[in-house]
């Protein structure tokens, strides 16, 4: 079940969350961009670039070593997914921005994880690990479930706006029940050590989670004084496609100890994010 699950259940359903991206896209998505592009940039920024660097600083400072030490840091290498999108609704943040970045991110991403997630395994594995990235597969695995699908998404909702309204909300569901899914496989495939890997890698997850939200929320409260775009920045920096992430550590590498923090990180966000949201909307109020 576990192998079926990583490598035909779990392409098919990223596919499905990143149509279902593309379908919240409008072409005002991108003028608002070109209109903004100071606060599109620093999410950005953000993102690919102070977000590795952050992951990087967590696993040394935690002492996380091996496939958990790649685990983490390919996460912090995937773009936000429907999931940022909806906590921008629900906290009243710029959703215009978010859609953006997580669309525009997620066309940049295929070009840059390879080559970074390539490097922390020749990092942070031992010399004689038989587990190696391989380019142009993952390239392309990217390219096929999270570039396509949004531009099929976008066409869709072009072209039938209403079936898009109502899909959308749909997929968000699926795609919560399918990581769900995916981390119970994952305990199961791992046995007596996930108690283990648990002890090592919570911790250091919890901190990117956290400090990686209150980063993104302190860069737009400071560079762009907007409280809405600094509530978009903060969940699109700290709410990762953990989906993503465990499509190449288990579906690609074939690791199970490599999916552990972006499991307990897929995990956490959602508790992390319903509270940020709490408050953010209590201090509106």
């Amino acid at each position: 079940m576990f192998e079926t699950l990583t490598q035909i259940g779990l392409p098919i359903a990223l596919i499905m969350i990143m149509t279902g991206v593309g379908m919240s896209l409008r072409l005002e998505n991108f003028k608002q961009v070109a209109r903004q592009p100071k606060a599109f940039f620093i999410g950005a920024m953000a993102q690919l670039l102070l977000l590795p660097l952050l992951a990087v600083g967590i696993i040394s400072l935690f002492q996380l070593q091996g496939e958990l030490a790649v685990g983490l840091f390919i996460l912090a290498l995937c773009p936000g997914g429907t999931t940022s999108n909806l906590y921008s609704y629900l906290s009243k943040a710029d959703v215009g921005l978010s859609v953006s970045l997580t669309a525009l991110v997620g066309f940049i991403t295929p070009f840059i994880l390879p080559f970074l997630a390539a490097w922390a395994m020749q990092h942070y594995l031992s010399a004689d690990s038989v587990l190696q990235l391989p380019l142009l597969k993952t390239w392309l695995t990217l390219l096929i479930v999270g570039v396509i699908p949004v531009v099929i998404g976008m066409l869709i909702k072009a072209r039938f706006t209403h079936f898009a309204e109502w899909a959308q909300p749909q997929i968000s569901r699926f795609s919560v029940l399918v990581l769900l899914l995916l981390i119970i496989s994952i305990a199961i495939d791992l046995g007596d050590t996930l108690l283990h890997y648990l002890w090592l890698s919570g911790p250091a997850a919890l901190a990117l989670n956290v400090l990686s939200m209150a980063m993104g929320y302190a860069l737009g409260r400071w560079l762009l004084h907007s409280e809405q775009q600094a509530r978009t920045i903060c969940l699109e920096v700290g709410l990762q496609n953990g989906t993503l992430a465990l499509l190449i550590t288990t579906g690609i590498l074939q690791s199970s100890a490599m999916s552990i923090a972006p499991s307990i990180y897929s995990l956490l966000m959602f508790a992390s994010a319903s509270l940020f949201t709490w408050w953010a909307l209590k201090r509106a109020a």
